[in-house]
């Protein structure tokens, strides 16, 4: 295999069947790649109760300063209909300038890439005056209790420190080089629980129609706006994912109803002012509801997740604006500096080192017939080979004007 070819390291990758959370071959396979490159690996093995054991690698290339971490997942979503896809969702097929499989873009082919473009510059330049690492986790796509957080710890308490990281997340939603995350929002989620009292329709004196309540518990969660966001995040958004009785009949008003939830929220909240404000807002309205024809207060609960995700920025100028150089200087875009999007574990890392996100186009990320432009990977694969070399002459230079 040729190492500075993403497409040869890439079809290499998508050829494991690394369902989350099973490692289908495909940290061995990244693991002896970095070993021909000259990297140390450490592969560990994570257990948590009620979860799977998930396998991790750590690799690092280098033992001085300053230190570069490149992380990512080699775990993928389940293939769906399998019939569906044109062609097999773990062959690496090329078609029409395409690589297809399932983790082209989510996220091997973030991985790939940057593996080509450390061995570009091993051959060109040889190895950078510091270290590099990669933090791979197989829990990405998954529960991620046993993946990227405990590993940060675990390297960590063997001695590893990090200047900065890049997560090779597809963060370009149309094209190579429209977008860095350089932060992201917040997650909370909820449960809201209505309790009633179980009847006849034909009676409703005799029960309490828990759905009353919900409707007016409901509303004043979404409205009004929690805020109107900021100049560095869009604005906070809940959104209502189920709302459920357990109730299949149409002549029994039911005793209890449950909606769940989900809030994406911004850095003017934490988790906890957010549940705070939350409360308020349900308890006046449980107090005020116009749908319960002189009812008392609604009787509810509401409990919030204790996994919750907190908002970031990454405030570091020299890394965002060492990627962004590279990202222009590649593809002739100036990348927006975006937090929009779901959570990823830059989440976690972010607690270690000032990180930024960037990869891939996006577009065909979880979809049948996932897949990648060949044009793409090799774009993808010289901004990092950019990147790299700038950060670390960017970080000797520091060095000499101290």
């Amino acid at each position: 295999m040729k190492l500075t070819d993403p497409t040869q390291t890439l079809a290499a990758l998508i050829r494991c069947p690394s369902v989350t959370p099973e490692e289908g071959g495909a940290l061995t396979t990244l693991a002896a790649m970095l070993s021909e490159l000259g990297f140390a690996n450490d592969r560990v093995t994570f257990s948590d109760t009620g979860t799977p054991d998930v396998e991790n690698l750590y690799s690092r290339l280098g033992s001085s300063g300053p230190h570069l971490m490149f992380a990512g997942h080699t775990d993928v979503v389940p293939v769906g209909d399998n019939s569906a896809w044109t062609q097999g969702p773990f062959g690496a097929d090329i078609v029409d300038g395409e690589m297809y499989g399932r983790g082209a873009v989510d996220m091997k082919g973030g991985i790939a890439c940057f593996v080509s473009a450390l061995a570009r510059v091993i051959e060109r330049k040889g190895v950078p005056e510091g270290s590099v690492s990669l933090l791979i986790t197989g829990d990405e796509e998954g529960p991620s209790i046993n993946g990227t957080e405990k590993l940060l710890a675990y390297a960590k308490a063997k001695g590893e420190h990090w200047d900065a990281a890049v997560v090779g997340e597809p963060t370009n939603p149309d094209k190579m080089g429209d977008m860095i995350k350089i932060g992201r929002r917040g997650s909370l989620s909820g449960t809201l629980t209505i309790e009633g009292v179980q009847g006849h329709v034909a009676y409703p004196h005799l029960a309490d129609n828990p759905l009353r309540g919900m409707v007016r518990l409901v509303d004043a969660l979404l409205d009004p706006p929690l805020d109107a966001g900021n100049e560095r995040f869009p604005p906070t958004n809940l959104e209502v994912t189920s709302i459920d009785t357990s109730n299949t009949a149409t002549n029994v008003i039911p005793a209890r109803s449950t909606a769940r939830f989900n809030i994406r929220f911004n850095d003017i909240w934490t988790a906890e002012t957010l549940a705070d404000a939350l409360r308020a807002r349900l308890e006046q309205a449980a107090r005020e509801s116009g749908l319960r024809n002189g009812r008392a207060a609604v009787r509810y609960s509401v409990d919030f997740d204790s996994r919750s995700s907190p908002s970031f920025l990454t405030r570091d100028d020299a890394l965002i604006e060492t990627l962004s150089e590279a990202v222009h200087a590649t593809t002739g875009q100036t990348p927006a500096l975006s937090t929009t999007g779901g959570t990823s574990d830059a989440r976690f890392i972010k607690d270690y080192c000032p990180v930024v996100e960037f990869g891939l186009v996006g577009k065909t990320m979880h979809m049948v017939d996932e897949r990648v432009a060949l044009s793409d990977l090799e774009s993808l694969t010289r901004v990092y080979e950019t990147f790299i070399e700038g950060w670390f002459e960017r970080q000797a230079a520091s060095v000499e004007a101290s």
